[in-house]
């Protein structure tokens, strides 16, 4: 059969082009994935308690923006939920990004001082990152900041990536969680917290539903379609393939590593199922030090459902390895600047390539919210509705 696009993944921003390809310019679609499941790592599923299990990690959607909020609207019903997550520090459950509560708790001695510090200088629900608290001229705000980087944050990263030196991380410290000076103990402040009523799977499959979308599961692209690197071709079925392809896995893949590997870490997640109501205190509770996991999740608070039993998913960060099953999801880009040129060379490759569209975390070699997946997709096929 032929088909007007292929696509390359059939993760979030994989589903989402298929359904914009398929209904908005009315093309056909074959949409491959090596997984056995739709929904890459958003994939979400009912264990055997009946307990609604995100197998990848816990995915929350939140978004500011209304045009990706709408659209995934019309796959889906939504659950508001605003998530709440908290790191164990000694015997005190902090919350996170960092806010007046975390004050009292982290600094009780000096809290009165800080928080007046920030309340002179920030006005309320104002959302101040560590760096500029580093930097400050004042010396409660600085307290506060160097407290927030060395206890927390600068832990944390070491245990995530497996680096001693976080700096080789490029921006690592505008990238952390601002302060909000607040009593606010949500995670996201965005407009929009929500989770799909019956999970995620079910809205991809809600997506899928165009008889122009083909789905091929269980199946490795580079067994379907072959590269002509020199001519800057591909084939499909022997063929030379004349429509457009959407590529959404790992770019250096996709050359077939002709400049080395782009970096990444992964993470083993291991799930237990216990006879209890409820096990912890909060959703997700992270672990900076002390422990070899990271985090441990309990999804009934996610879902709201009400059972006998409970399900804590823990994380295990872990070195990624392609060819090893247990460590071959590559969950967090190593956003270095040695990376970031590697990168840069596989991105100048990829604009030979004219039928080629490379998009998504892993083509784009960094790290995305579901919203700014769900955003880049439909600008995309937006573009090519004008320019058709």
């Amino acid at each position: 059969m032929s088909y007007d696009y292929i696509i390359v993944g059939a993760g979030i921003t994989g589903i989402t082009a298929a359904e914009e390809v398929a209904n908005i310019l009315e093309k056909t679609v074959l949409l491959i994935d090596k997984r056995n499941h739709i929904g890459g790592n958003c994939f979400d599923y009912v264990n055997e308690y009946g307990t609604l299990v995100h197998r990848y990690g816990p995915h929350i959607f939140h978004t500011n923006n209304p045009q990706v909020y709408n659209y995934l609207s019309l796959f889906t019903t939504w659950n508001v939920y605003n998530h709440k997550v908290v790191y164990k520090i000694g015997n005190e459950l902090i919350p996170i990004p960092f806010n007046l509560i975390s004050i009292d708790k982290c600094l009780p001695n000096n809290s009165e001082k800080v928080k007046d510090a920030l309340l002179e200088e920030y006005e309320v629900n104002s959302k101040v990152s560590v760096k500029e608290l580093i930097d400050s001229d004042n010396e409660s705000l600085r307290l506060l900041g160097n407290y927030i980087y060395t206890n927390i944050y600068q832990k944390e990263i070491k245990k995530i990536y497996g680096v001693e030196d976080t700096n080789q991380i490029m921006n690592f410290i505008d990238k952390m969680p601002p302060v909000i000076v607040s009593y606010d103990c949500r995670y996201y402040n965005d407009v929009y917290q929500t989770i799909p009523a019956s999970g995620y799977t079910k809205m991809f499959e809600n997506m899928l539903t165009n008889h122009n979308i083909n789905v091929l599961l269980e199946k490795d692209y580079k067994d379907i379609l072959k590269i002509d690197y020199e001519n800057k071709k591909v084939y499909y079925e022997g063929e030379e393939f004349n429509g457009q392809i959407i590529f959404t896995g790992k770019i250096d893949e996709f050359f077939n590593y002709k400049y080395g590997e782009l970096p990444y870490r992964s993470s083993v997640l291991l799930n237990e199922d216990i006879q209890e109501i409820m096990f912890q205190e909060n959703a997700t509770i992270n672990y900076p030090d002390d422990y070899h996991f990271t985090r441990i999740t309990e999804f009934k608070y996610i879902t709201g459902q009400q059972n006998f039993y409970t399900t804590l998913q823990f994380e295990f960060p872990v070195e990624y390895k392609k060819d090893n099953p247990e460590q071959n999801n590559p969950f967090y880009a190593m956003d270095t600047l040695e990376n970031k040129k590697l990168y840069e060379r596989y991105e100048k490759l990829s604009k030979e390539f004219e039928n080629v569209t490379f998009i998504g975390r892993l083509a784009e070699y960094k790290d995305m919210n579901m919203d700014e997946s769900v955003e880049k997709v439909l600008d995309l096929i937006n573009y090519k509705l004008m320019g058709e």
